[in-house]
């Protein structure tokens, strides 16, 4: 039994960092119609800019913030300078963030080098804690609740507040929202900066655990999508349900059958989609 609960505690707790990866990809795409394949590279920015942060102030608070907000300012600069002039045009734009996806990732190789980056983790949860015969680290169960405590901050946004509501109307009927005199632009550009902000808070949380490598971005962008075709595009729900389905199937894939891991993950997408194409909770645009 603790070899289950253990190993279930480090599924979900890899679920919540793939959900703040996803749910900002999800958003972005719900809103503004686009697939942003440059999500991942802001991932991996973010936590090399976190472990910068740490080494110079010492301090895994600031690390975090200095990653959320970096990722943030990266993301309403990516923005309003480089998509925003092919608002009107979805495959230069997906052709764009796929560049800018290598740029940012040969920028991070350049800088931080080739060598596996792990960030330090803060010093009250470098223990373990006892769960029957195995041990489980403490800073993962940290994890476990922010991420629920994120997710249910995001909810309360976008279900209760009015700029919430204003993102809603967006995601439902752009058209009509520019009617109703709701400044859409803005608005994209506010989703956008906010998408990529949760991804940086996202890898800067996972730093401890996952760590940098080149090559990170296009993994944790695979499986980013895993989640949002499995849960559904535009949809916080789908977003939360997706990642906490792929987070446990892939830990206990890689420690029951590794060798059909991947096949689990991705064989699971091809039935969802075969029976539903919007996902368990999306809609059909």
């Amino acid at each position: 039994m603790d070899f289950w609960i253990v190993h279930l505690l480090n599924g979900i707790s890899f679920s919540m960092i793939l959900f703040l990866m996803a749910v900002g990809l999800s958003l972005i795409f719900g809103l503004m119609r686009i697939l942003n394949l440059a999500h991942g590279a802001f991932y991996l920015l973010g936590i090399y800019i976190a472990l910068t942060i740490k080494l110079l102030t010492n301090s895994f608070l600031f690390a975090v913030i200095s990653g959320t907000f970096a990722m943030g300012i990266l993301g309403f600069v990516f923005y309003y300078f480089l998509l925003q002039p092919f608002a009107a045009h979805a495959r230069s734009q997906l052709l764009l963030t796929l560049a800018f996806m290598f740029i940012f990732g040969d920028l991070a190789l350049w800088i931080w080098g080739g060598e596996p980056r792990l960030l330090p983790k803060p010093w009250p949860f470098e223990v373990s804690l006892a769960i029957g015969f195995m041990s489980f680290p403490s800073y993962r169960l940290l994890i476990i609740v922010m991420g629920v405590i994120i997710a249910i901050a995001l909810f309360l946004f976008l279900e209760r507040s009015k700029v919430g509501a204003l993102i809603r109307a967006g995601v439902d009927d752009a058209e009509m929202a520019r009617g109703c005199g709701i400044k859409v632009p803005l608005l994209f550009l506010g989703v956008f900066s906010l998408g990529t902000a949760l991804s940086g808070l996202g890898a800067a949380i996972a730093g401890p655990i996952i760590g940098a490598y080149p090559g990170l971005e296009l993994e944790i962008l695979l499986f980013a999508l895993a989640v949002l075709l499995i849960g559904g595009l535009g949809t916080l729900k789908g977003a939360f349900v997706g990642s906490l389905f792929v987070g446990i199937a892939d830990n206990f894939g890689k420690v029951l059958i590794p060798e059909l891991a991947l096949f689990i993950i991705f064989g699971s997408v091809a039935v969802v989609l075969a029976f539903k194409p919007s996902g368990l909770f999306g809609k059909t645009f």
